[in-house]
């Protein structure tokens, strides 16, 4: 814009000084230039060098002494006597010469129109005219367009008349023409330029925020759309006013300061834009804080930077106390004015929001030195709350309190906790204590806080307090020794045989108390506890196969109470480990076997010994033939390992069940037998399927035998 303007004066201070020299070197009446500015030359054939052809009027109302002339076609001069005369012989030549008189007095063109000389081509003609070339002679600069300045947001009427182009020699036929953005591209039809005159119009009301400046192009061509002049750069620029006004970022802004900051200490920031042009007063903003609340202490604790915007601290870093103050948060409203803060600038507005933070200056205190508290012995649980004084800021580490037990509790009997909510100090048993060992605790307690001091505040014999815990007494319950009993008995002993003897003793050692005995749980009810005494006899057989034995052991409960007031009751267990007794005879498995009647394997089964007794009451087993006389002439037992035996059959038998008498003994001391049988059943047996008697066994005996081994010859 300043360019725009540098050129604008430039030329107007052109004018005024051709004008002024004009009227200082003329005589009166006399107007510098060209007296006749439009000639005719009529020519009947081809020119000769040096041939005057007319003579120009041309006074620069100074003598004419330094006017020089230029004439568009290089080919004609204009000579010391004004008389236009060619530098050569022309056959040629276009239809209009520009003639361009000058001096330091004077500055004007004139036209001179040819005819009856043939006319040069257009390319000739163009020429001659300048375009397309660099311009060798000033008359080309026949096109000025002085930059343009418009002011936004005119009013109506419109269109309105901003500048114009001037066409300093003018061809016979000429259009003025207008092109670029604004003019026939977006924003189309803003500017417009008069054809004939080429006085250049705005056709509605500029906004310079939204487009500061405009580059058009200005030209004239002939009524045949041909150029002539130009095209010449017109800059339309468009002059701001104060339009906008200052707008803050945000409408709220916080920020936070600590107490006892020096004086001068920068809070925030206060940021506004104006939209207007940052190069005039019309975007030149100042500051200023026009309220504050509350305005205690002072209504000015604060100072805002004018041209920056920084508030900082006014107060001084004593009064800047925030246990002292009356609030915590202040608030100032913020005025944003632009015209660099003049009386008719615009003004916008936001709040500020300062909050003063705290620091640890104050040390937690105790609201009393000494705090008692009654437990009953065996409990556990918060037995007293701890009450404490901060005035630092609550729910920071500055006021949050630490609680710990410097005295008193060897043992580590006593925690004490902080309460998030109200920072009390919960002190609380976290081990049951014992009236008969300490009826009594001291405990020295301190507290701090979570965030250290500042260096020049420590804690006080306040920030420590004594508490008195008064153990008060209850009936315990009597104690077992050991618990659990465990003792081993042989299973199978006599009723009435002595088991064990139980031991309780009452914790109540300042008092002088009985106790009796009971039974609590005795799933197999073989157990009696003697009340006074608390021996425990049998009541039944003790047996290790029961189905309430679980690995050997049986478990019973006992209970003891005292005679206090009211009576307090203790359990104990006895666990009884039973040692096995051979009381029980073993057995075979399985009870059945199958073998096919033409098998060639005479191998019938594989049996196995079982015995719900322990070793060494159990295997190693003697799996045998049954006594009856001739088994040992069809079958076969023989012994595998120390727990199973073959069963084979010397001789085929026909389909039919067969019982087969064993006997099997274990190795206890004494030793146990029993008979059994197992049911051979010979089949008939083909690839898929087998075909078993259904019928009852047969006594596997000598008669039988001797009748099978007589059908069997008898077949052969």
């Amino acid at each position: 814009m300043e360019t725009g303007l540098c050129i604008l004066l430039t030329f107007l201070l052109q004018q005024i000084a051709h004008a002024g020299g004009r009227a200082d070197g003329g005589h009166d009446g006399c107007v510098p230039g060209f007296q006749v500015r439009n000639y005719q030359l009529v020519l009947s054939g081809p020119l000769q060098k040096g041939q005057p052809l007319l003579q120009v009027e041309f006074d620069d109302c100074a003598g004419n002494e330094d006017v020089s002339f230029e004439v568009s076609d290089p080919s004609f001069h204009v000579d010391g006597d004004l008389n236009l005369v060619p530098h050569r012989d022309v056959e040629s030549c276009g239809p209009v010469l520009l003639v361009h008189g000058f001096g330091s007095h004077a500055d004007d063109r004139a036209q001179v129109d040819v005819s009856g000389l043939p006319v040069r081509s257009e390319n000739t003609l163009r020429e001659v005219l300048g375009l397309g070339q660099k311009p060798p002679y000033r008359w080309k600069r026949a096109l000025l367009v002085p930059p343009i300045i418009v002011t936004e947001n005119q009013r109506a009427p419109f269109p309105r008349l901003i500048g114009k182009v001037i066409l300093t020699e003018k061809p016979v036929h000429h259009i003025f023409r207008l092109t670029g953005p604004g003019a026939d591209q977006y924003p189309k039809g803003l500017f417009t330029i008069d054809i004939d005159t080429g006085d250049v119009s705005v056709s509605r009301s500029l906004d310079r925020e939204a487009i500061d400046s405009y580059q058009l192009e200005v030209s004239t061509t002939d009524f045949s759309g041909n150029v002539i002049e130009g095209p010449v750069i017109l800059v339309v620029t468009v002059i701001d006013q104060n339009d906008n006004r200052p707008i803050f970022k945000e409408s709220r802004y916080t920020g936070e300061v600590l107490e006892g900051s020096p004086t001068g200490t920068t809070v925030m920031t206060m940021t506004a834009f104006d939209a207007d042009d940052p190069s005039t007063d019309n975007a030149v903003l100042r500051y200023n804080i026009i309220r504050q609340s509350p305005d205690k202490p002072s209504p000015n604790m604060f100072y805002i930077d004018a041209e920056k915007g920084d508030i900082v601290t006014v107060i001084s870093p004593s009064l800047l106390d925030r246990e002292t103050l009356p609030t915590t948060t202040y608030e100032l409203e913020i005025v944003a004015k632009d015209m660099a803060g003049s009386e008719v600038g615009l003004t916008g507005t936001a709040t500020a929001t300062i909050t003063i933070t705290d620091k640890n200056d104050h040390a937690p205190e105790f609201t009393h030195p000494l705090f008692e508290a009654r437990v009953h012995e065996g409990s556990r649980g918060v037995v007293v709350n701890l009450t404490v004084d901060d005035r630092d800021d609550p729910a920071t580490g500055a006021w949050r309190a630490m609680y710990s037990i410097i005295s008193g509790d060897p043992k580590q009997s006593f925690e004490v906790q902080t309460n998030p909510d109200n920072n009390e100090g919960m002190l609380s048993v976290v081990k049951p204590l014992d009236y008969e060992t300490t009826a009594f605790h001291t405990l020295l307690i301190r507290v701090e806080n979570e965030d250290p001091l500042v260096p020049d505040v420590g804690y006080g014999p306040s920030s420590t307090a004594t508490v008195h815990v008064t153990v008060e007494d209850i009936n315990e319950g009597p104690v077992f020794f050991p618990d659990p009993l465990v003792v081993t008995r042989m299973e199978n002993i006599p009723v009435g045989s002595f088991v064990a003897s139980l031991n309780a003793s009452d914790p109540d050692i300042l008092e002088t108390q009985s106790i009796r005995y009971a039974v609590l749980s005795d799933p197999a009810a073989w157990l009696s506890v003697n009340p006074v005494r608390g021996t425990i006899n049998t009541s039944a057989s003790l047996d290790r196969e029961s189905p309430y034995v679980q690995a050997n052991k049986y478990t019973a409960l006992f209970v003891a109470t005292d005679n206090g007031t009211p009576p307090a009751t203790g359990t104990g267990t006895l666990i009884i480990h039973l040692e096995d007794y051979n009381d029980n005879a073993p057995f075979v498995v399985p009870s059945v076997a199958q073998v096919c009647e033409d098998a060639g394997d005479m191998n019938v089964a594989v049996v196995a010994g079982r015995d719900r007794d322990l070793a060494p009451n159990a295997a190693p087993f003697k799996i045998e033939l049954g006594k009856q006389p001739g088994l040992d002439k069809t079958w076969r037992v023989t012994r595998i390992n120390s727990t199973h035996s073959q069963i084979m059959l010397l001789q085929s038998l026909k389909k039919a069940n067969y019982q087969l008498p064993l006997l099997i003994t274990d190795s206890g001391v004494p030793p146990l037998s029993n008979s059994t049988e197992v049911k051979v059943q010979v089949c008939i047996c083909t690839k898929t399927k087998r075909y078993c008697s259904s019928a009852h066994s047969h006594r596997t005996s000598l008669v039988v035998l001797l009748s099978t081994l007589l059908l069997v010859r008898l077949c052969l």
